[in-house]
């Protein structure tokens, strides 16, 4: 193989971890196979995984036509978005740059939503926007009154209030602004003959062309331009007067690098209504953040149904069914005219008024199913919640033992109940309700009844073994409830959760060439491959690659410590207002390392530890102690920022949080991590003893208990490591960096029946190398005087 890939490389050179990285990547897509790589923090995988996919797409004898970033992290979307801007500054003379874009939602790209203008905001934009684009088609199609052109002709000469005139333009016009640039439109939606619709989705229509590629209606050419970034392409679109979201979609095919989410690809409603286009043999995938993969896509495939959209739901329906129950049968009344136009609809499906009563029927009584259990829960285990609803907290009712994998309570009830013809139709039957009730009614909003079809289909459908339901109980306050009513406290949901994820992962990954999947944290390797899928796409024939690459930056500049200290179990401390011998260790390791010159992390097993150790902290140090709490975007992104500014702060946060993974902690910002005990998730849920029982059927040891890990190990001990390990990874960002990296636990420390050391790779355990807690400050002493 040659080395036409350093044409592509962003740098002068390469690291050696990277040059080989990048060679493995290429030669196993070649043979449609996937690249897994764990690289320590700083071993450049993005440039790594961009080299290596471009290099096949820009190679003519490859069948490779674009790259598909996925990653879960926003701050590794943007490292991705300067890494190709980094190779496109330095491409050859000659070569045309690298197009790019950068895939966001309606509310990032909606000039009204934008503006909030039109009643549309981040909350309406997906609602209005599809009753907006119908209405547009509606007066546009065959049989509708006028024709696109005439639709964004008219709406811009509204503009200058010269309608129908085609007079010229006015000084004084109102023009809508987004992106820094002009529109032709007004600042609201535009109406036709009282209907209202959108006209940059009427322009887009008029350019869009009857059996060509939609690509031809974009009025801009992006061949030159690099990365196209969502503020670029909305000032484009939006100045043209076409819509920048249809812009989005007709570019997707076309761009050689498209940055996404997870759901772009494993979203199941996102794929079918807009990134299918990607998901072919053409595209070559990289999968960032891998260690997120699984539960990640194990939310995306879980499905679930609200009590409030179950009531929407039964609405609906009824509205359907009441035309047809009222008629008066002379022709003349409104009943008549919406019953004839209902059962024009009907008749055009194989769906019958007797489905429709069935199913609302069936709906009405799940939320009857639905209130009995949630009442007989609270009743058993709090007496008295009817006096108390304001201080109940989030809940789960499961609706089978948890451990024993078999029919649940809701389709026990339904199938003695109802049978199997309801949940068969009802995907079918809430389809065709909504589309009566969109000729019905013209209010902008997301219909129920194709929501509860769906989940009833996929709830009757699902095994027991690797799916587990379950009701929801999330806080909430509802005033209009009666006041005895558990609604008036909770949103309940029913819930399908997938426990195992590994299938659809698998399935989606086999529709790409090949590609990379990546992340500082993967080991073990043999888990990862198992739990994601990877070991079944090697048995069918696409190869599945390894590589491990350690931190390569100088071993003198970092002191790596594995204290072994009495295990931090619920057993062993107590709860979090406790004093015991064994969170007085925790406290003093953690003060010794916070209680030195720079900027310090520490880690906590969940939001309430860290509370607990910020306060003992606050007694204990000089220096400001910072708490992050499970809170908005928006606080989070302030604490960091004063943390960042800092140079003798110590900032506890859970390791369940977003601030110890994809946080780029670069140059002084960082100069100790410290983590508390194993980050395992609370075991005594019902759906995480679920998750554990399929893992162990899925994956454990056969029946001559030859084989296979546990479920407790690949569902959570696995995992809750990673979260660990990313934590400690934020220390060390480069060549340069100084600093200090603490797991404080006795399973870090020592191989025993419950420890954990076994799981970080080889590299990982050399340099961990356990101390007491006594001698850890003797540790930290020959570190500062520059010895190990």
């Amino acid at each position: 193989m040659g080395e036409t890939w350093r044409a592509i490389f962003g740098h002068d050179e390469p690291y050696a971890e990277q040059a080989d990285g990048i060679e493995t990547a290429i030669e196993t897509a070649d043979r449609d196979g996937f690249a897994v790589i764990e690289g320590a923090c700083g071993t450049g995988k993005t440039m790594l995984a961009l080299t290596a996919g471009l290099d096949r797409v820009r190679d003519p004898d490859s069948s490779f036509e674009r790259v598909v970033v996925l990653t879960s992290v926003k701050q590794q979307l943007r490292q991705f978005e300067a890494d190709v801007r980094t190779i496109n500054d330095n491409l050859p003379d000659d070569w045309r740059p690298l197009s790019a874009l950068t895939l966001v939602g309606k509310a990032d790209i909606c000039p009204y939503s934008r503006e909030r203008t039109g009643n549309i905001d981040e909350t309406t934009v997906y609602d209005r926007c599809e009753g907006l684009r119908e209405r547009t088609r509606n007066l546009t199609g065959s049989d509708g009154p006028t024709t696109a052109a005439a639709l964004a002709d008219e709406a811009r000469r509204a503009q200058t209030g010269l309608l129908n005139t085609g007079s010229g333009g006015s000084a004084g016009a109102d023009y809508l602004e987004t992106a820094g640039e002009t529109t032709p439109y007004l600042p609201d939606t535009a109406e036709f003959e009282d209907t209202e619709y959108c006209p940059f989705y009427a322009q887009y229509l008029e350019d869009l062309p009857e059996d060509g590629d939609p690509v031809e209606a974009v009025p801009f050419d992006v061949e030159d331009r690099g990365l196209l970034d969502t503020e670029e392409l909305v000032g484009l679109a939006a100045s043209h007067g076409t819509c920048p979201h249809s812009m989005l979609g007709a570019l997707l095919p076309h761009m050689e690098v498209v940055i996404g989410n997870y759901y772009h690809a494993f979203d199941p409603r996102t794929t079918e209504t807009f990134t299918g286009p990607l998901l072919d043999e053409s595209t070559f995938v990289v999968c960032d953040e891998a260690h997120m993969l699984e539960p990640r896509v194990r939310d995306l495939v879980s499905d679930g149904v609200a009590d409030t959209t179950l009531r929407n739901a039964e609405s609906e329906l009824t509205r359907v069914i009441q035309p047809l129950e009222f008629e008066r049968g002379d022709g003349d009344s409104p009943a008549d005219s919406d019953a004839a136009m209902v059962r024009g609809e009907l008749e055009e499906t194989d769906v019958s008024l007797a489905e429709l009563k069935a199913t609302r029927s069936f709906v009405r009584d799940l939320r009857k199913e639905l209130d009995r259990q949630v009442t007989a829960y609270l009743d058993g285990e709090r007496p008295a919640w009817r006096t108390a609803l304001d201080d109940l907290p989030d809940d789960e009712i499961a609706l089978r033992d948890p451990e024993t994998p078999e029919p649940d309570a809701i389709t026990e009830w339904a199938n003695g109940e109802y049978g199997d013809d309801v949940w068969v139709r009802a995907e079918t039957v809430g389809a065709v309700a909504a589309r009566v009730l969109n000729e019905l009614e013209e209010a902008d909003r997301d219909r129920a009844a194709p929501t509860v079809g769906r989940v009833l289909g996929a709830w009757y459908r699902a095994d027991h073994a690797r799916y587990f339901r379950e009701i929801d109980l999330s806080r909430t306050w509802d005033e209009t409830e009666p006041a005895d009513s558990w609604r008036r406290a909770y949103n309940a949901r029913l819930s399908l959760h997938n426990c195992v994820p590994g299938d659809a992962i698998a399935d989606r990954l086999a529709d790409f060439g090949g590609g990379v999947l990546m992340s500082a944290t993967l080991e073990p390797l043999d888990v990862f491959r198992t739990v994601t899928g990877l070991d079944e796409l090697a048995e069918n024939g696409r190869p599945v690659v390894e590589r491990t690459y350690g931190l390569s930056f100088p071993a003198e500049n970092r002191a790596s410590f594995a204290v072994d200290a009495p295990t931090f179990t619920h057993e062993n401390r107590g709860p979090p207002g406790s004093e015991s011998d064994t969170r007085r260790v925790y406290v003093d390791a953690v003060a010794e390392v916070a209680g030195r010159e720079g900027n310090v992390l520490v880690g906590m097993p969940n939001y309430a530890e860290a509370e607990w150790m910020a306060g003992r902290l606050a007694d204990r140090l000089d220096s400001s102690v910072l708490l992050d709490e499970s809170s908005d975007d928006g606080a989070t992104e302030a604490l960091k920022q004063e943390f960042f500014g800092a140079d003798d702060s110590t900032l506890v946060t859970s390791l369940r949080g977003t601030l110890t993974e994809g946080v780029d902690y670069r140059g002084d910002r960082l100069h100790a991590a410290v983590v508390c005990g194993v980050p395992l998730v609370d075991t005594t849920r019902p759906r995480t003893q679920a998750v554990v029982t399929a893992y162990d059927r899925a994956f454990g040891a056969d029946a001559d208990g030859r084989g296979g890990r546990s479920g407790f190990e690949t569902a959570l001990t696995v995992p809750a490591v990673r979260k660990a390990r990313q934590a400690v990874g934020r220390v060390i960002r480069g060549p340069d960096e100084r600093g200090v990296r603490v797991l404080v636990d006795a399973r870090y420390a020592r191989d025993r029946w419950n420890g954990v050391r076994e799981y970080l790779p080889d590299w990982e355990r050399e340099e961990f190398q356990p101390v007491s807690p006594d001698m850890l400050s003797l540790g930290l002493d020959r570190f500062a005087d520059g010895g190990r």
